[in-house]
């Protein structure tokens, strides 16, 4: 890897000895207590997180579970949007239920789609991972096709469209700081968000113009490379945020880096790697030029980390904003995150006008068509983005696993939703598979290894050649 560690940032140089504590991997019954709590506070008491020395961590069930069973709802500890995928969805910031109206969701996209052909606002951006110059969000429709004062009386609520009333939405609830970035489904859910992370990353009339500034410049460089420093921001400000709470309790007497510990244990749990050192070697990449590309990223990487310390940075806790812990918390996502999908109900709203008796179908296609046929085939895009899971992230691998990720019909919102493939006994491990196990063995292990691994699952065993 030829240097790529051997230049660090200040930060790195000075508080080495703080850093190689954060990035530490936490003692067993430290582990062990935070995710018997865990488990507690959120009543999944189906499950119970164990240790072994084959695997190291892993999930167990307490109890039996039947094919298609509930294993468990975990919610996310940090995730976001992708930027692209607020063009076609409008969800809540915090929870991630789609909000407004149909009407809104449908009058939105358009408009917003309509901006982007006349413009050329909708370019190409780097998502989550190495997919250099990919681009999602895109409509095979024609949203012109729609005249703009139909859109925005959509948008505005002057129009309503036929059986909408059966798929009602959240009210929108508008950022507490003024930014137009964030919207959310109940106050609750935007007070729970300032409070863990974005009272740090508004970028709303409330915040001070000059750190207002750095954030704006932080956000334009994450959109225009890669989103998932937005998810790395949001870990970061939900740390300082419970090391301020932490620090405010009348009884603490700890020293800054001891609260700064606890504050970050809950990120300190999920298995990390330097992000430019895991990222998977993109195929049109030659092996020749890998030391380059993964000098690239660890660029990248310090150039977005300069941006967010110029808007958030804060002295006491002055090792968060190493470059070494950064570049672990992007690799942390990029070999834990499990992707955040929410389907749409403007899918669920057309496949309801589609199974309408013909009499009734017909009438209600007169005035919905023009709006299918403007969005196109992609009618149907869910809300998407990427997510830490504290459970989920603990589920090893299997090529045979037991459970899968996967949403119900009444899993509307952003947690992560586990359910049994098949009979699981109590005390048996919980396993899910982390690629494709439909690949060959040699492409399945091709793609473990980019997780550290050779997996010796059963499948595994028996189609290994000899």
């Amino acid at each position: 890897m030829g240097g790529i560690g051997d230049r660090p940032c200040d930060l790195d140089r000075e508080f080495a000895a703080q850093i190689a504590q954060l990035l530490a991997t936490p003692p067993l019954q430290s582990a062990q207590e935070y995710y018997d709590e865990l488990i507690r506070s959120k009543k999944l008491d189906g499950v119970r997180v164990s240790y072994s020395g084959k695997h190291g961590k892993g999930v167990c069930a307490n109890r039996d579970f039947a094919e298609e069973d509930l294993v468990l709802k975990d919610q996310m500890l940090v995730g976001a949007q992708h930027s692209l995928n607020k063009i076609d969805c409008v969800v809540c910031s915090y929870c991630f239920l789609f909000i407004g109206s149909i009407e809104f969701q449908i009058g939105r996209r358009l408009y917003l789609h309509s901006i982007g052909a006349s413009t050329g606002s909708t370019s190409e951006r780097h998502c989550h991972g190495s997919d250099f110059g990919s681009s999602s969000g895109s409509t095979n429709g024609n949203s012109n096709a729609v005249p703009q004062g139909v859109i925005m009386s959509l948008m505005d609520g002057d129009t309503s469209l036929p059986f909408t009333d059966q798929f009602c939405l959240p009210s929108i609830v508008a950022c507490p700081g003024g930014c137009e970035g964030e919207l959310y489904c109940s106050q609750s859910c935007a007070d729970s968000d300032w409070n863990s992370y974005h009272s740090l990353l508004c970028t709303g009339s409330k915040t001070e113009p000059s750190r207002r500034s750095a954030l704006q410049k932080f956000v334009e460089h994450a959109n225009g490379t890669n989103d998932i420093f937005l998810v790395a921001a949001k870990a970061i400000t939900f740390t300082l945020l419970r090391y301020k709470k932490l620090k405010r309790q009348p009884a603490s007497h700890e020293s800054n880096f001891s609260l700064l510990m606890e504050a970050w244990k809950p990120l300190s749990m999920g298995f990390k790697k330097r992000w430019w050192e895991c990222v998977a070697l993109p195929e049109d990449i030659d092996s020749s030029e890998e030391d380059s590309f993964r000098q690239q990223m660890r660029d990248l990487a310090f150039a977005s980390l300069q941006l967010l310390k110029d808007a958030i940075f804060d002295p006491e806790c002055a090792p968060l904003f190493s470059l070494d812990v950064y570049g672990h918390i992007i690799g942390m996502f990029e070999l834990n995150n499990l992707d955040l999908v929410v389907a749409s109900p403007v899918e669920d709203y057309f496949i309801h006008i589609d199974d309408l008796p013909e009499s009734e179908k017909e009438e209600a296609e007169k005035v919905t068509g023009p709006f299918l046929d403007a969005l196109g085939e992609d009618y149907s895009v869910p809300c998407e983005g990427t997510a830490f899971f504290p459970l989920q992230s603990c589920m090893n691998h299997s090529c045979c696993p037991n459970a899968k990720a996967f949403k119900r019909d009444e899993d509307k919102d952003g947690h992560a939703v586990i359910l049994a493939l098949k009979p699981i006994s109590k005390g048996e491990e919980i396993t899910i598979s982390y690629i494709d196990e439909d690949l060959s063995y040699e492409e399945r292990q091709a793609q473990l290894a980019d997780y550290g691994f050779t997996c010796a699952c059963f499948k595994c065993q028996e189609e290994r050649p000899i």
